[in-house]
């Protein structure tokens, strides 16, 4: 295990050791520094470590179960009187344990002093900042674990959320798929196998591979090609259907299923299989850390309400998936011509 990794996991236990190790100097410091010679350094150590041992068990005592119950219950006056008659009790003792170490020293000064009401309120106000002072520790330890927690729930309701617009787009494809194999199987068509097999090509990447926050872009282009192949298929290669990479893709990531439903629309409504002058043309470039996706296809098909609300809902998903998964780091530009359409979506990767 790396030091940093154990100071990651036990960050807390480090902050309250060091504390307790600089409170314990400065206090022994702080003794010696009064009483000079005339105390022994076993004295002055028996009086640090009794001071900060029965502080410490006061504070922990107010970390571990006053004030988790105040945070609970919210009663200040519950908790102030929950926890003041122990730690009253606690500080008797600790000037009890005080008086004891001191009063065979001969240090007749100091003698004088523990047994002053003046050190008693001295040293209880001490006690009281140092009990409030770990008390403090806990609540902001508190408040980041909150903060920890809530900033789990919003990633996981921001996985849950791309996870479900990822999800629509394959019942998508699939049925329209579909139709187009029933089409070919039903008219005996030798392309049917081939079909068959680009499509379970297609879903072992949908269901295994796409599964992944990121996936290399290969893998994307090569099911982008796949898609290209089936539409090329479907149309009997009637169609002139361009894709072409630009740039070094080897070692390059993205989010998976992005690029597709540009692609989809494309044949959805501006490709007709009996119109000769239909065609779609697909651009992939890689520009150092950017990704700029065109696709361009000829528009000829006025689409009903359904289409259009279906189309409208496919982009909607998709520009909130990009939302999520490349925020301030995606630029999508649409064009719409009376004979041409075309998207350029460029993405800081």
């Amino acid at each position: 295990m790396s030091i940093q990794v154990f100071v990651q996991r036990h960050r807390v236990l480090i902050v309250h050791l060091a504390f307790w190790c600089a409170y314990f100097s400065f206090f022994f410091y702080q003794i010696s520094f009064q009483n000079g010679d005339q105390s022994s350094y076993l004295r002055l150590l028996a009086d640090a470590f009794a001071h900060v041992l029965v502080i410490a068990a006061a504070s922990y005592m107010n970390y571990f179960y006053f004030l988790p119950r105040f945070l609970n219950h919210k009663n200040i006056w519950q908790y102030l009187l929950e926890f003041i008659i122990p730690f009253i009790f606690l500080h008797i003792f600790l000037i009890y344990i005080k008086r004891q170490i001191y009063v065979d020293s001969g240090d007749i000064r100091r003698i004088e002093i523990v047994y002053s009401s003046k050190f008693f309120i001295k040293s209880f106000i001490s006690a009281i900042f140092i009990v409030i002072f770990v008390g403090m520790l806990k609540i902001i330890e508190n408040w980041f674990e909150l903060e920890a927690r809530k900033k789990e729930v919003e990633n996981e309701k921001l996985t849950t959320e791309l996870q479900f617009l990822k999800a629509q787009i394959n019942p998508h494809f699939l049925f329209n798929t579909l139709n187009n194999l029933y089409a070919l199987a039903f008219s005996n068509s030798p392309n049917t196998t081939e079909v068959i097999a680009k499509l379970s090509q297609m879903m072992r990447y949908m269901l295994y591979e796409s599964n992944h926050h990121k996936v290399p872009l290969n893998k994307e282009i090569e099911y982008i090609e796949s898609y290209i192949s089936l539409e090329k298929l479907r149309l009997n290669h009637k169609i002139p259907i361009d894709f072409v990479v630009k740039g070094n893709t080897s070692q390059v990531m993205i989010v998976p299923l992005v690029l597709i439903t540009f692609l989809e629309n494309a044949f959805k409504h501006g490709v007709n299989g009996n119109d000769p002058a239909s065609w779609v043309k697909v651009t992939l470039s890689i520009e150092g850390q950017t990704c700029i996706y065109t696709v361009e296809n000829s528009t000829f098909i006025k689409m009903n309400s359904n289409t259009r609300e279906s189309s409208g809902i496919g982009l909607k998903n998709l520009k909130r998936r990009l939302e999520l998964s490349y925020p301030k780091a995606h630029e999508l530009k649409v064009h719409h011509k009376e004979n041409k359409h075309s998207i350029q979506l460029k993405i800081n990767l």
